[in-house]
């Protein structure tokens, strides 16, 4: 049966685009200054900032991409949803206490601001800023065209009917509430995530003859599938591993959320508690992608014509309508959420931090005028994703695989060593950037790809790192960098 015929399924979709719309609603009354719009105010507590974190990375590619690629490929898929548990382990022990005491030391609201902080150097804020807006966009227009194709399938409408009702309410709760309204829509959307990643893995197992015979099947159709390594190259597998598990801490949307905490004591179960969230709702991405292989091998299924029809077919046919309606639900609410943090990081960038760094402040009336920038990169994502498709896919590259080579070694190895320069930071940025894009560009065009399958970003992140502290340790050599005092004393906690 057609999504769009289903009344459970779009009764579930409307009712999430109304809670959108009264979350807007809440938190515009609660948003009355830039640190409101950009960190909320640093009011969230540790149970809201757990789930949005997971909430935030957890959108389109992991509840349609993800099951896509694990019928597609096995366990190689393992190697991304287990190097990201680690990944948000990581992230809470080397930055968490770090950003969030400089933050409130220095009165921090972005990460470029933390940056500038850190090295003392505006060259830094600036290339930090223009790595946000590069990755942002790429991001945010596959994002809004995902909800333009969720909306088309579940209300049955053209496109562009579909994008003017999705981007209508997107708009109005990001540009009322800012960041406060994604992060309730993050809490919301993850909690609904939870129940239905359990629901779908009881109905994955069901439909499969339980796990030791969907294990059975899968080997006698090709062992390789839940080898190892899957049927993906080594090299590519840990590429994956590296990507995920270091890159999680180069995610602007999910590590500035640390300037957002209430308190920095509330830190002390987060690593532990966002691994276990993760893994929950990665028992949807895992459970979907290996029942529908076995399903399809041992005839009870058509083969699908692309693999990531793999969530969607599996939840039409074989899960009640309406636990297909609260994942749709809540796959809406992934794409929509993650949209609305980039949206606010592009904003962030454009308004704030690229101004300080050229100009030494942000403009007057910066709520005002992010607010404004909001709508115009809103605007601009959707003229890309309706006429646009080629930019957008070639920007897409410059997504995790950016943020990761971008921003993993000036903010989690110079917020955790002393000797770390300015130099060091900007010049990492750059190569990160000109490698991850002509690289990708190469591979697209057919002219060169990384042997034996190895992720662009994954490479571009190893090079990025070994330039950042080459330049650093080249420059300190004689003498190590002079730090003002409150940064050094955030620095020694």
């Amino acid at each position: 049966m057609p999504i769009a015929e289903s009344p459970a399924i779009a009764a579930c979709v409307i009712g999430y685009l109304i809670c959108c719309f009264a979350i807007g609603v809440w938190s515009m009354r609660r948003t009355h200054n830039p640190a409101d719009y950009f960190i909320a105010g640093r009011s969230l507590g540790p149970f809201v900032m757990i789930i949005a974190t997971m909430a935030s990375i957890m959108s389109g590619f992991g509840f349609v991409g993800g099951p896509g690629f694990v019928y597609q490929a096995g366990t190689s898929s393992l190697w991304m949803t287990f190097s990201a548990t680690i990944g948000f382990a990581l992230s809470w022990v080397l930055l968490g206490k770090r950003l969030r005491l400089l933050g409130e030391a220095r009165d921090i609201l972005t990460l470029p601001d933390a940056m500038v902080a850190r090295y003392g150097s505006r060259w830094a804020g600036l290339l930090m800023a223009v790595a946000i807006v590069l990755g942002v966009v790429g991001y945010l227009g596959t994002q809004v065209m995902a909800v333009g194709v969720v909306l088309v399938a579940v209300l049955g409408v053209s496109l562009p009917i579909a994008l003017l009702i999705g981007l209508g309410v997107l708009a109005f709760y990001t540009v009322a509430g800012g960041i406060l309204a994604g992060v309730y829509n993050d809490l919301f959307q993850g909690l609904v995530m939870m129940g239905a990643s359990l629901a779908v893995l009881f109905y994955a197992l069901t439909a499969g003859g339980g796990m030791a015979q969907i294990s059975t099947n899968l080997w006698a159709m090709d062992p390789k599938f839940i080898g190892p390594w899957g049927t993906r190259p080594p090299l590519e597998c840990l590429s994956w591993y590296l990507l995920f598990g270091l890159g999680w801490m180069g995610q602007p949307h999910g590590i500035t959320k640390f300037l957002m905490l209430r308190d920095v004591r509330q830190l002390r179960w987060g690593a532990f508690f966002t691994a276990a969230v993760y893994i929950v709702v990665s028992l949807l991405w895992m459970s979907i992608g290996f029942a529908m292989r076995a399903l399809v091998h041992t005839g009870a299924q058509k083969p699908l014509e692309n693999p990531d029809l793999a969530a969607p077919v599996f939840l039409l046919q074989y899960t009640p309508p309406v636990v297909a309606g609260v994942v749709f639900a809540g796959l809406l609410a992934a794409i929509m959420s993650t949209a609305n943090s980039f949206l606010n990081l592009g904003a962030a960038a454009v308004v704030r931090d690229i101004p300080i760094a050229l100009r030494g402040r942000p403009p007057r009336r910066e709520l005002a005028w992010s607010r404004v920038a909001t709508m115009v990169l809103l605007a601009i994502s959707a003229v890309f994703a309706l006429y646009m498709e080629n930019l957008i896919a070639l920007l897409g590259t410059f997504g995790w695989g950016t943020f990761a080579a971008a921003i993993v070694p000036s903010v989690a190895i110079g917020m955790n060593w002393k000797r770390a320069t300015a130099p060091a930071c900007v010049l990492s940025i750059l190569v990160s950037l000109v490698l991850n894009f002509s690289l990708e560009l190469l591979a697209r065009n057919g002219v060169y790809s990384l042997p034996h399958g190895m992720n662009v970003g994954s490479f571009s992140l190893i090079v990025s790192l070994l330039v950042f502290i080459a330049v650093s340790w080249l420059s300190t050599r004689n003498a190590a960098p002079l730090l003002p005092p409150d940064v050094k004393a955030v620095m020694e906690i």
